[in-house]
């Protein structure tokens, strides 16, 4: 007899409650093996692949993608013994799993196919559901081998942009009547290899037609409110308000990012987008952050010359062949050495506690802004690393935030942060502290300007730095002394001789 357990939502660490479904990587019917990623989440700090714990086939999929579930839902079940007779009662076998069989068993198309089922995160009730609607099952299947409600291509759930689908509705089918009048219209006609269906006539005029059409929107799921039931652009256009707060859309011809899972208003001038996952994180630590840790911030203009010379020359340097050498690197450098000369500024403040606990490593932050908004992730005990390992570091680091692949443990436990608002043109800025850490330096635009140098005006290259740090655990004289060794090793890195 099949045996059907489910996979809940684990803790994927760092005390995260909570995560977003964005790609599933099998479908219904799909085999598995263990340790076979069967799905992409998004947390509140980065994307994560999570591998099946068990072997066998798909028989439901729980949570629909774009979804929000919370850790220890189920989201999927797995028939970890395909091969056995089949079960003679729907939502037979262990687990409290959902009644879906492998494909192909008998009495197992009613719970399979429901659309509606897998829209409930908290769907885990066995035995078959109601049954479907064919227009909604046909609607939502396409063509091909699909998951369940999701569309052809397992992609976020019902993310079709409106284009797409008025021009599914340009030809009669199954979801839409043919034109039979300025009024009325026929029912539609069965599926090819069908059975034939009745539907109820459609009451539109011509230019109702057009706007549902230029919307996306079936007539046949509008409900007329006038005269003898007949559908007004009212009508259509309520429709396409009650869909938008369900349905994720974008902007029409706009397929910028940041709207990407937004609801479009009717008029079509604006696009509201959930707050979630990264954004989500980062609005309230930085909310936490600003109206908790007292903020200071110095300031300091040098030049850095000398500093460009240097990663001139590292450049082609056969050893640094391998990684990428930016000012960026030297300014890393310069930061981990400030600490290393004054390292009471490695601390942390514990409320809870009342105590400050003083860490005697450097996880180095590197703020990286991605599609998904701004993560720090930080380099664990750089510290310890010579010039050629912070640079791989620094790059391996940069790739995988950018990739959206940041683990949870690398962002946990930072010192300091370092925040390159330069590489936007920007000359400085006064940057608030990532939770939980003492400092964070900005580093600005490096630009050609005059300078006194050597007693006379030179066009030199120069930079400002700003280091804001927690005024509990940093006195203005630590962070001055901080920022001003940090600045002497950029206007000179031969320093770093001296103080290594």
């Amino acid at each position: 007899m099949p045996k059907y357990l489910q996979f809940r939502l684990p803790d994927v660490g760092e005390g995260l409650t909570e995560a977003d479904i964005v790609e599933w990587k099998v479908a219904v019917g799909d085999p598995v093996t263990v340790n076979q990623v069967i799905v992409e989440i998004e947390t509140a700090k980065s994307l994560v692949e999570l591998p099946c714990p068990h072997a066998g086939v798909v028989s439901e999929i729980l949570v629909a993608s774009g979804q929000t579930v919370q850790v220890g839902s189920p989201i999927v079940a797995i028939d970890t013994d395909p091969d056995g007779p089949p079960a003679t009662e729907p939502g037979a076998g262990t687990n409290d799993a959902p009644a879906a069989a492998a494909e192909g068993a008998p009495d197992a198309g009613a719970a399979a196919t429901d659309p509606e089922a897998n829209q409930d995160p908290d769907a885990n009730q066995a035995g078959p559901g109601p049954e479907p609607d064919r227009d909604v099952e046909e609607e939502s299947q396409g063509s091909g081998d699909v998951l369940v409600g999701y569309g052809t291509k397992p992609a976020p759930a019902r993310r079709r942009r409106r284009k797409e689908a008025a021009a599914a509705l340009q030809a009669p089918g199954p979801l839409q009547a043919p034109e039979a009048g300025p009024v009325t219209g026929e029912p539609a006609p069965a599926a090819p290899g069908g059975p034939a269906q009745s539907r109820p006539a459609v009451l539109a005029k011509p230019p109702v037609r057009k706007l549902a059409q230029d919307l996306g929107v079936d007539l046949a799921r509008v409900p007329g409110t006038g005269p003898g039931g007949i559908i007004t652009r009212e009508d259509v256009q309520a429709t396409v308000a009650q869909e938008d707060t369900a349905t994720l859309t974008r902007y029409p011809g706009d397929d910028q990012p940041w709207l990407d899972g937004g609801t479009v208003a009717k008029d079509g001038r604006q696009t509201r987008v959930p707050v979630r996952s990264v954004r989500r994180r980062t609005a309230e630590a930085m909310v936490t952050s600003a109206f908790t840790a007292p903020h200071v911030t110095v300031f300091s203009t040098v030049d850095v010359t000398r500093t460009m010379k240097l990663v001139n020359r590292l450049r082609e340097d056969r050893d640094f062949a391998d990684v990428r050498i930016t000012p960026l690197l030297i300014a890393a450098k310069a930061l981990l050495l400030a600490i290393h000369r004054n390292p009471a500024i490695s601390a942390a403040w514990d409320e809870q506690n009342q105590e400050i606990v003083y860490k005697h490593y450097v996880n180095l932050g590197i703020a990286a802004a991605t599609p998904r908004g701004l993560v720090v992730p930080n380099i664990k005990d750089a510290h310890r690393m010579d010039l050629h390992e912070l640079a791989g570091a620094i790059g391996e680091l940069t790739a995988t935030a950018r990739a959206g692949k940041t683990t949870p443990s690398a962002m946990s436990d930072g010192t300091v942060t370092i925040t390159n608002v330069g590489v936007f043109g920007i000359d400085t800025g006064t940057p608030i502290l990532n939770p939980g850490e003492s400092a964070i330096l900005a580093f600005g635009a490096i630009a050609e300007r005059p300078w006194v140098h050597k007693g006379k005006v030179k066009a030199r290259w120069v930079t400002q730095l700003a280091l804001s740090f927690d005024h509990r655990l940093v006195d203005g004289e630590l962070g001055s002394r901080v920022l001003a060794d940090v600045a002497r090793v950029m206007e000179d890195p031969t320093q770093a001789l001296v103080w290594g």
